[in-house]
């Protein structure tokens, strides 16, 4: 497995939005009903959708976030033999600042973890610490910490 990073690339590649988040200084990582895993939040992007939107959308599902700053990180890529034929799939990685949450959740997240450093558990443990890795990299010079 590969995850790759760009400052961009064509809009119609980019199938998923990734967004690492926090609020009052800690991250926000979701819990899926089905696993004891955490990740962050995102998802697929819908058909005609903008990406912005795509992240914007799965934020509030995925956390309830109803207020919040949202600025884009970077393109990420995975390659992995045994999703998508072993072709490149792209995704954009975005970071937000959460002020404000709704109460209830409307997806298929049990609850969202709030803590200070990474999860022990990741549901995607060879790709999403990697976008973390990345985010670290970039926050201080995108002025996101």
């Amino acid at each position: 497995m590969a995850v790759n990073f760009y400052e961009t690339v064509d809009d119609q590649l980019l199938k998923f939005a990734v967004i690492i988040s926090k609020t009052e200084g800690k991250y926000v990582f979701c819990k899926h009903k089905d696993r004891d895993t955490l990740e962050i939040p995102g998802g697929h992007r819908e058909p005609e959708e903008v990406i912005l939107e795509t992240a914007k959308r799965e934020l509030y599902e995925e956390t309830g976030a109803v207020d919040f700053d949202i600025k884009p990180v970077c393109v990420y890529s995975v390659i992995e033999k045994d999703n998508f034929n072993g072709q490149e799939s792209f995704g954009m990685l975005y970071y937000a600042d959460i002020y404000a949450f709704e109460h209830d959740l409307h997806s298929e997240i049990e609850e969202i973890v709030i803590i200070e450093s990474m999860p022990d558990k990741w549901t995607y443990p060879t790709i999403q610490p990697k976008l973390m890795e990345e985010w670290k990299k970039r926050a201080e010079i995108l002025e996101m910490q």
